[in-house]
């Protein structure tokens, strides 16, 4: 058992959870999620919590690794909070600024910073991914993994240079109950504000940001058996509509999607245990 127990009321009371389904163990929270959110009488704001996750995954077929209890999770929200229509590049930026904001008043010695478009950095290392998905009913899931638990040490050969946890940094772990507490309420009232002021989540991501001033490349249109092409330039933050914003000899460019990571380099790798 993981001795970092959730408190269903504590959620309903603190953070505005409708439902909570916390299970021991799972493939993904990602595929419980779309069965909540196929379901039209399930009460939203809705979270699925996991104990333990075998096969998490991020963006573009990459698998996600994580210390064991720490916290993985996925809310699902109605179009009327989030805004109708496809995936949005903001709205993966809107969860990257509420868990950043929500493990800086919980922790400030993470100092954790925005690696665009779905990534929370912390001392150089990955603490944090984010993956978006809307279902067919116009519901929107938020998966989110943070490595509240455990150290890099423990991560697949290969990757654990790349992470980073909350213990490694701080020297304790993170309750998961206290960071959702602070981190749901945050992603839906900002995701309400940027409803009524489109220049809020710019505001309110720029002093996260880790890559402004910085030269980054940005690999586009790559995904499994596609081919794309790469853009560099110094970063200049990112647009209202959440795309990245490039210096580069072309001009200044906005980027909506793609990955700083080159695909080839990500890992596909079994999960531990």
């Amino acid at each position: 058992m993981i001795p970092d127990p959730i408190d269903a009321d504590v959620l309903s009371r603190q953070a505005g959870v409708a439902a909570f389904d916390h299970l021991d163990e799972v493939e993904t929270t990602m595929d419980r999620a779309r069965e909540v959110a196929a379901d039209p009488t399930t009460l939203l704001p809705a979270l699925v919590v996991a104990d333990r996750q075998r096969c998490g995954r991020g963006r573009r077929g990459a698998r996600w690794w994580q210390p064991e209890g720490s916290l993985v999770m996925s809310l699902v929200l109605d179009a009327d909070v989030v805004g109708a229509g496809s995936i949005q590049p903001a709205w993966s930026l809107a969860c990257g600024v509420a868990l950043a904001e929500a493990l800086v008043s919980l922790e400030p010695g993470l100092a954790p910073r925005i690696r665009w478009p779905n990534d929370i950095e912390s001392e150089g290392g990955k603490l944090a991914g984010i993956l978006v998905e809307t279902t067919p009913g116009g519901r929107v899931i938020f998966g989110v993994g943070v490595n509240t638990a455990g150290t890099a040490a423990d991560a697949p050969a290969g990757i654990g240079r790349q992470i980073a946890t909350v213990p490694d940094v701080t020297g304790r772990a993170l309750p998961r109950e206290r960071l959702l507490v602070a981190f749901v309420p945050r992603l839906v009232a900002l995701l309400a504000g940027m409803a009524t002021d489109d220049r809020l989540l710019v505001a309110r991501y720029r002093p996260l940001c880790a890559l402004t001033g910085q030269g980054v490349t940005v690999y586009r249109g790559l995904g499994t058996g596609a081919t794309g092409d790469t853009v560099h330039g110094p970063c200049l933050g990112i647009d209202r509509y959440g795309a990245l914003v490039l210096d580069t000899v072309a001009g200044r460019l906005h980027v909506e999607s793609g990955s700083l990571s080159d695909p080839a380099a990500a890992w596909h790798g079994e999960a531990d245990g």
